[in-house]
């Protein structure tokens, strides 16, 4: 019955119908548009939008940076205005550009939208803090030259991370400008990636992880393959990059330094890396390797290129007997230990799995007693995970990076200040400056 009375005509024009409803609509706009609320609200955002254009012209005559947050607050306003002028068109027709108060609000909407720009190299700025950025010829990149022909930056990026990194069309466009056909990329993410024809198909990868170290392998096929890029054309050039254009890519850039003979210790190689992408004209934080098992790597480099002539170490097996941790908040129990090698986890540990915990409250220690450890041997990561610490990097409480081949009468020992996380100020309120971790082999 119903699908039969649907059927029939109802006397009722479609079109009419269609009015109706839009004059519905624009009633209930009308109504919201001159409300006395919104009329009100309006004003205020007026007062204080007039207030930020005096500050902006301000700071523009001053030496005063003008806060990401007070752009933000702008381009927010603009985007009332700007929904209320849409409105106020859809009621009133084309007539209402003709008030003058309503076209200043236009044209500052039109202001606004055009700032966008500086609110992205705001924030691309307060993302990359105080890393030394190229700001020429009409760039703004997190790009620095570490000599004339190795270049560190952070990731080229696309989309969303596009508003507070490089925006890779800009990368591209710098490095088309500045060494056309001269220049090879490195991406040292494991994590991201993009397509190589935008630079031309001459991008070189080498997977790993954030906050992590490279194989002594990598960074040997690393340095030799910028060696060769380098001696094909004295204009040739290298970008290097990882997320932030600092941990991964300082050890590496720092490999190739020492492989060249720009420099000849680990030391001086990273004081180096970190001094050229620092700005210390607005901050002192320094902007060098981030973690101290990646200095610790810089350091193996050195052997490799200057006792065993860019040649791998004779591989070492040894297997782990017990962890020893100096002072560390409580007795441990809930510590739980990970040696990874490979990108695999090869044992796990705790006081009821694979481990005899012995708590000495006298000398403030605990022990790790590992039994059935399997043989290590090359690069090696021991994590640590617990319940009762904060997580940093690696999304644990700390870790270490070694090699088996320069471990040196069976015995490893990290002060806080060679343990990652730890490392940093932040965490100084957990870790105390006599914690350390022994290793016995």
């Amino acid at each position: 019955i119903l699908k039969q009375l649907s059927k029939l005509d109802n006397g009722v024009d479609d079109a009419d119908i269609l009015n109706s409803r839009y004059s519905t609509i624009r009633r209930i706009v009308h109504l919201i548009v001159s409300s006395f609320t919104f009329r009100i609200f309006g004003i205020l955002l007026i007062f204080v939008d007039v207030f930020l254009i005096v500050t902006d012209l301000l700071a523009t005559d001053s030496t005063h940076s003008i806060p990401i947050e007070y752009r933000s607050i702008s381009l927010a306003i603009a985007m009332y205005f700007l929904m209320e002028v849409c409105l106020r068109v859809f009621i009133d027709g084309l007539t209402f550009f003709f008030r003058p108060l309503r076209l200043i609000i236009l044209l500052r909407v039109f202001h606004l939208v055009h700032q966008k720009k500086h609110l992205e190299i705001l924030a691309r700025r307060v993302v990359s803090e105080n890393k030394r950025r190229y700001k020429k010829n009409g760039f703004d990149l997190d790009l620095t030259y570490v000599t004339d022909r190795v270049i560190a930056m952070s990731f080229p990026s696309s989309g969303k991370q596009s508003l507070y990194r490089n925006p890779i069309e800009e990368v591209v466009r710098f490095l088309d400008t500045k060494h056309q056909n001269h220049y090879q990329v490195y991406n040292l993410c494991s994590e991201n990636a993009y397509d190589p024809k935008n630079f031309h198909h001459r991008v070189q990868r080498y997977m790993i992880d954030d906050h992590n170290v490279p194989t002594l392998s990598e960074m040997l096929a690393f340095s030799k393959n910028v060696q060769e890029w380098m001696a094909q054309d004295e204009e040739n050039v290298i970008a290097v990059h990882c997320k932030g254009g600092k941990g991964r890519t300082g050890t590496m850039i720092c490999a190739y330094l020492l492989a060249s003979e720009i420099f000849t210790t680990a030391e001086a190689s990273c004081y180096y890396f970190g001094e050229r992408r620092t700005d210390k004209s607005t901050s002192s934080k320094f902007q060098g390797i981030e973690t101290p098992s990646q200095n610790r790597f810089v350091g193996y480099f050195a052997k490799v290129k200057n006792s065993f002539n860019m040649t791998l170490p004779l591989r070492k097996i040894l297997t782990i007997k017990k962890i020893i941790i100096y002072s560390i908040h409580g007795n441990g129990n809930d510590l739980k230990v990970q040696i990874i090698m490979q990108q695999k986890t090869v044992f796990s540990g705790s006081a009821s799995q694979n481990c005899r915990m012995v708590h000495d409250a006298e000398t403030d220690r605990v022990i790790f007693n590992l039994l059935s450890c399997p043989p290590l041997y090359d690069e090696v990561k021991v994590k640590f995970l617990s319940s009762n610490l904060p997580k940093y990097y690696d999304n644990c409480p700390f870790f270490f990076w070694f090699h088996t081949s320069f471990i040196q009468n069976n015995r490893l020992y990290l002060p806080r200040s060679e343990l990652d996380n730890p490392h940093k100020p932040r965490a100084w309120k957990i870790y105390r400056p006599d914690f350390a971790v022994e290793v016995h082999f």
